[in-house]
């Protein structure tokens, strides 16, 4: 088991007084039994009433309401965790799945359906064309190595491109710039998986980035993959940014049928246009039993 501390602090500065309309926060980690939240506070200035629920997908949504007029907005997420997921290649898959192309049974495909591709866009040469030097009909391939391909080539292919501004570049977006952020390789994923077959959602979350196996060059950060519904392992992840299976180091909070649905915090105000945001995350890991002010 690891431990984490997850600081995850937002603050918006506005060019004038502004009237704060709610806001929906998706910053607590989905629990389970590969994860449990040992504490958590969320401190909002000014200050807001939460209303909690879980949204269609499960995730944890916390909406807030503000009364009066600001000038800020700060809201500060501190949770601590503990993580289970110590051995994510410790899976079996299913006979019939184990090796590619196969068919999801009908009672999985049923609830499936959503988050694959039956349409297979051709009309995409682009995508379809990188797909193909992927994998040709006919080669004998396991379902799993297939997908290991897939992830190890887009972090291969393209270059990481930190990027500020709001949403996901399509899947031809990326192919063609050849550069990408976190989301916009996950979605590649997503996107190329759903058109061999696979039924795949987007992910955001944390991640635990100690050393420089990443190129984020901090102490954790939000970040983005996606996920595959493999017949007897589940739901697996894979984040092409780093061409790993997701493991211990990540920390899902969101899951989703479309990468734009789950923002980590989305709202709006009413007031003067302009506004300057500044974002900080740390993820931090102790083997202590408790953490203190020096962690």
């Amino acid at each position: 088991m690891k431990r984490f501390k997850i600081l995850h602090e937002t603050s918006y500065h506005f060019s004038g007084w502004v009237q704060l309309l709610p806001h929906t926060l998706r910053l607590r980690p989905r629990e389970g039994y590969e994860l449990r939240i040992e504490s958590s506070i969320l401190d909002i200035s000014p200050a807001a009433t939460l209303r909690w629920r879980r949204d269609v997908e499960g995730n944890s949504v916390a909406l807030a309401t503000f009364n009066g007029n600001t000038q800020f907005l700060n809201i500060k997420s501190e949770i601590i965790i503990q993580q289970y997921d110590q051995t994510p290649l410790d899976f079996l898959v299913e006979d019939y799945a184990v090796n590619y192309p196969f068919t999801y049974r009908y009672e999985d495909k049923a609830l499936l359906l959503p988050y694959m591709d039956l349409a297979k866009n051709s009309a995409n040469r682009q995508l379809a064309d990188w797909l193909d030097r992927l994998w040709q009909p006919g080669e004998k391939i396991q379902t799993f190595a297939l997908l290991l391909r897939l992830n190890q080539s887009i972090n291969q292919s393209l270059a990481y491109r930190r990027r500020e501004e709001e949403g996901v570049q399509t899947a031809e977006q990326t192919l063609s710039y050849g550069s990408g952020s976190c989301r916009d390789s996950a979605c590649l994923f997503m996107t190329a998986a759903r058109q061999l077959g696979f039924a795949a959602r987007f992910v955001s979350g944390y991640l635990y980035s100690p050393a420089t196996t990443y190129p984020f060059g901090q102490a954790g950060s939000t970040h983005a993959w996606a996920e595959v519904f493999i017949p007897g392992a589940g739901r697996k992840g894979f984040d092409p940014t780093s061409g790993l299976v997701v493991g211990a180091d990540h920390i899902a909070v969101a899951v989703a049928r479309l990468p734009e649905s789950v923002p980590p915090i989305a709202g709006s105000f009413h007031g003067p246009l302009g506004a300057n945001m500044t974002v900080n995350v740390w993820v931090t890991e102790s083997l202590q039993g408790r953490f203190d002010a020096a962690d």
